[in-house]
C-alpha cells in the first residue's frame, strides 16, 4: 500500500523537508509514505469558494486512481497512535492505496 500526502503550496521551508523526510524513512517498505504538493491558487480578486474549488481539482489530480481519500482537518475527528495504527492495518488489508489529504 502506498500513501499519499497531497499538500496545497510548493515551497516547504527546508527543516520541513527535512522532517517529513525521516518520518517517511520510517514507514515499512509496503507501506511507503510519498509526499506530492500542489500549486496553490492565485489569492488576488477571488473567493474562498473559488480558491478550494480550484485548489481541490488539483488534488484530484495528483491522487492515485481509486485511493481511498483522508482528508486531514483540525476540526475533525481525533485519534490515537494506537486508532490510526489499527485504521492503517485495515485499510492495509483492503488492498487500496491511501490519499490524506491536508
Amino acid at each position: 500500500m502506498k500513501l499519499v500526502l497531497v499538500a496545497v503550496g510548493t515551497r516547504m521551508p527546508a527543516w520541513a523537508d527535512a522532517a517529513f523526510a525521516e518520518y517517511a524513512k520510517r514507514f515499512p517498505a509496503e507501506m511507503r509514505l510519498e509526499l506530492k504538493t500542489v500549486k496553490a491558487e492565485p489569492r488576488e480578486g477571488r473567493n474562498a469558494v473559488q480558491l478550494m474549488a480550484a485548489e481541490a481539482g488539483r488534488i484530484d489530480a495528483a491522487l492515485p486512481r481509486g485511493a481511498r481519500r483522508i482528508a486531514l482537518d483540525e476540526r475533525g475527528e481525533r485519534v490515537t497512535s494506537a486508532e490510526l495504527a489499527a485504521r492503517l492495518v485495515a485499510w492495509q488489508n483492503d488492498g487500496r492505496d491511501v490519499a490524506p489529504t491536508a
